[in-house]
């Protein structure tokens, strides 16, 4: 299996995690996915990072990116003339925080895009600084794209205030994002801003399900997760667009049958310690181990895990070792 993992490497400024005085800098963003995903991903399974790195931070990035197993670093980076992204990061409480960005490498179009998907058999989105493509493209992705498309929203749903601070918007074109797309990832929070409009966040993830995307994921922090799919559901995602040709009509979860949810709780209650990354090693994680095989409710589990043991470590490095239990050398 050949798994693309698209997002922005962050290199992050962290303030009052912890309750520290003094700020923590590390790689961020999409780093903590590609952790969580060769931790997750089977021995004879690829990693393919699909990442845009600015030339000032490239060759940190690259140093970064050797330490991880099964990593396919030729076929899916570019090295851009524009700044790499920077986040600081400030903790308002143990999972909220503010953000600001500074810098920022351009989107992919599709024609960058194109041969680098084309042997992929997976591919995981997540938007880390929510510029990582236009709609334009994410439409093209889906009508061209055979495999399974998984994205985490994320950052579609923030904007630029002064000085770069990151705020909560609605989506513009919403339903047509959502429509790229095979299986979207929110929080809580991103679920109620997604929802404005609407009213009922949870209505509203029960209605968007259907043809496109068939199965919604909500993260709930520490009381777990929730999911809604369309009835019938097969829980190998290969299989979920195998008859797919071109880029579907407009469909409501009304034409599919009844929409099937639930909640998974956590079986391991974190410590005391970082969220940072939750969101993206949760959403890696449950991908990962769909793609092989597991039911929906077990890769649940097992990402809530994830997630879990995510809050005990500092930082991507040597996360997927911690994920797998193990001590990083």
């Amino acid at each position: 299996m050949r798994f693309g993992v698209l997002g922005t490497m962050v290199w992050d400024r962290i303030i009052s995690r912890d309750g520290r005085s003094v700020p923590i800098e590390e790689w961020g963003g999409i780093s903590y996915a590609l952790a969580a995903a060769a931790a997750a991903c089977p021995p004879d399974a690829t990693v393919v990072p699909l990442i845009r790195l600015g030339s000032d931070l490239s060759e940190r990035a690259f140093r970064f990116l050797r330490t991880l197993p099964r990593m396919d670093l030729d076929a899916g980076i570019a090295v851009v003339t524009e700044p790499n992204n920077r986040v600081e990061l400030r903790y308002t409480d143990n999972q909220r925080r503010c953000e600001s960005l500074t810098g920022g490498v351009g989107a992919w179009t599709w024609a960058e895009l194109e041969t680098r998907v084309k042997d992929l058999d997976a591919l995981y989105i997540n938007f880390i600084s929510g510029f990582e493509m236009e709609l334009d493209t994410a439409q093209a992705l889906r009508a061209h794209f055979t495999g399974p498309i998984y994205a985490d929203i994320h950052s579609l749903l923030l904007g630029m205030g002064p000085g770069g601070v990151r705020v909560p918007r609605p989506l513009e074109a919403w339903r047509e994002w959502l429509r790229c797309f095979d299986a979207v990832q929110v929080n809580e929070d991103e679920l109620a801003t997604l929802a404005q409009a609407w009213g009922d966040p949870w209505l509203l993830a029960a209605d968007v399900v259907g043809e496109a995307p068939r199965l919604m994921l909500v993260t709930l922090g520490d009381r777990g997760s929730a999911f809604f799919a369309v009835a019938g559901l097969d829980a190998d995602p290969r299989t979920w667009r195998r008859t797919r040709l071109h880029a579907p009509a407009v469909s409501d979860a009304a034409d599919t049958g009844a929409v099937r949810t639930g909640h998974v709780p956590p079986d391991l209650v974190p410590r005391e310690g970082d969220p940072t990354g939750c969101g993206d090693v949760w959403g890696a994680s449950f991908f990962a181990n769909l793609l092989t095989q597991r039911d929906l409710e077990t890769a649940m589990r097992r990402a809530n895990a994830a997630a879990a043991r995510n809050v005990e470590h500092r930082g991507a490095t040597g996360l997927h070792h911690h994920l797998q239990g193990r001590i990083g050398t």
